[in-house]
């Protein structure tokens, strides 16, 4: 779909998603539009910052973006319909979030009166939503709201990871957050599958 730029009307949404390639734990998307205000030269792709960095952009995202929502695919959810059609849910229902907000107006968040909403997802798959969207590959690398979009999916999943590694702490989730480290392989051979294991997905 091609975007018309010349639409002053028209507010950019990123989307992006964290979490496609562990072993372990859920999938989490975030959808975001910006203000005009926003100082999008401090985003980057979250891949490249340090975490403590992410931390602090994500409560400036947080606080002064227009709108944002996070969505969330379960492990079960993952094995039960494979991980491209769950990050696909996770980011219908990250949009789904944002337009609570939208309509909330106890969130304190607006959007400009008559704002005609444009979707752009990372990657080559675009969900199902309400409005037109378009795929672009590395969006996350190069449109400031789908960078936003992927520092808070990245920090909303790593916190959770972080709160599975008090429940389950031999399996050291705080430190590879699910993904198929050497040793949360081993761990896994060890312990067997956790609690929040992608059953569908290899160890090997």
């Amino acid at each position: 779909m091609v975007r018309k730029r010349n639409d002053s009307s028209r507010v950019i949404c990123g989307i992006d998603e964290a979490g496609r390639g562990p072993l372990a734990g859920p999938v989490c998307a975030a959808a975001v539009i910006l203000s005009g205000d926003f100082p999008r030269e401090i985003l980057n792709d979250s891949k490249k910052l340090s975490a403590l960095k992410r931390g602090e952009l994500r409560r400036r995202i947080c606080e002064s973006a227009s709108v944002w929502g996070v969505g969330w695919a379960s492990h079960t959810e993952i094995d039960s319909i494979n991980i491209l059609q769950a990050s696909l849910l996770a980011m219908k229902r990250a949009f789904k979030e944002m337009e609570k907000m939208i309509k909330s107006a106890a969130s304190g968040k607006t959007l400009p009166l008559g704002a005609n909403i444009f979707a752009i997802i990372d990657g080559i798959n675009v969900p199902d939503i309400t409005v037109p969207c378009e795929a672009v590959v590395k969006a996350d690398a190069k449109i400031p709201e789908v960078m936003a979009a992927s520092i808070l999916a990245k920090t909303a999943r790593d916190s959770y990871m972080d709160e599975m590694a008090l429940l389950y702490p031999w399996y050291g989730y705080e430190k590879h957050k699910g993904y198929p480290t050497k040793a949360h392989r081993e761990m896994i051979r060890k312990y067997g599958p956790s609690p929040i294991q992608r059953m569908s997905f290899s160890v090997s």
